[in-house]
């Protein structure tokens, strides 16, 4: 086997969405979990009055500073009176905390969100894996089948689909007793393994559609978070009167990580939706494969009771 066949069926295995999910998931909660660098400001009482005599005095302390060359050469210190206020930490729990009510309603759905996604992960991973070995199994046991009752003595009492498919072609058998025409017996035959298929096409797409949710709005959801919170930053600026950094980038961070969040939700439910679209497709081709067994069953019993029926009106 050479390199280039080994990585292609690496590729198509289905351990990669597996692997693309869960180090979206890690390396999302990494990004957001990293230590911050703790933020601290040296402000002067006159940086809290926003009129122009105190614009003025900071300019002036500025541009005295500027022409002093012992102040170039070295280390600027505070001025007299200045306030140093405390550190604050930007880690992203400390910023949830700060953040806005609604700011936080959008990050704890997001989280739960996240959540319901990789439930479903495990609990169809499970599901999927159980319901294709049984009903891989049952199909070797009916290879050699030459009637519909051989088979279902084959397959026993067994939860499969295919066991179902087997009963509503005997059901169909019994009701079209007496009849005349065959081509009637596999046409309704027909109808209800094809009823048989849908339902099992319906039970094993449970789960779906609240991954392609939650991978299509996730990031939607995160951005209104976004969004609310730099309002919100924007009116405490208007409020304050000041547009200093120290002051606005609390919120504004405070507003990003709900698109991170958001973020850190979605990814991984497109690439679970993704993976779970091709094992579906693929499960469902073997019930399709199984309804063609149960279908030729049953053209085989009866052709024999055509031939039997043909003997009898001989003798």
């Amino acid at each position: 086997m050479t390199l280039g066949s080994m990585f292609a069926r690496a590729a198509g295995g289905d351990h990669v969405p597996w692997l693309l999910a869960l180090g979206w998931f890690v390396a999302g909660v990494f990004c957001v979990s990293l230590p911050a660098y703790p933020h601290q400001s040296i402000i002067p009482p006159a940086a809290e009055r926003a009129d122009g005599a105190a614009m003025a005095r900071r300019e002036l302390a500025g541009a005295s500073t500027a022409a002093d060359p012992a102040a170039q050469g070295g280390e600027r210190e505070p001025a007299i009176g200045a306030v140093s206020t405390p550190p604050r930490e930007f880690s992203p729990w400390s910023m949830f905390l700060a953040a806005d009510n609604i700011v936080k309603a959008v990050m704890i759905g997001l989280a739960l969100a996240s959540l319901a996604t990789w439930t479903v992960l495990f609990a169809k991973t499970v599901e999927l894996m159980l319901a294709e070995g049984r009903l891989r199994g049952a199909l070797r046991r009916i290879d050699n089948a030459r009637s519909l009752q051989e088979a279902e003595l084959a397959i026993g009492t067994g939860g499969t689909v295919l066991r179902s498919m087997l009963a509503a072609a005997s059901q169909e058998m019994r009701l079209s007793d007496g009849l005349l025409r065959d081509s009637g017996v596999k046409e309704r035959t027909t109808s209800r393994l094809a009823e048989t298929v849908r339902a099992e096409a319906r039970a094993i797409g449970r789960g779906m559609g609240l991954l392609a949710t939650v991978g299509a709005t996730s990031p939607f959801v995160g951005l209104f978070g976004t969004v609310w919170g730099i309002m919100n930053s924007f009116i405490g600026i208007s409020k304050s009167q000041t547009t200093n950094l120290a002051v606005v980038a609390p919120g504004i961070a405070e507003a990003l990580l709900a698109t991170a969040i958001g973020l850190i939700a979605a990814i991984p439910a497109v690439i679970v939706y993704n993976h779970f679209a091709r094992a579906t497709k693929r499960y469902l081709e073997q019930v399709a494969r199984g309804s063609g067994a149960v279908s030729r069953l049953l053209s085989r019993d009866l052709d024999r009771a055509g031939q039997f029926g043909a003997a009898r009106a001989a003798e």
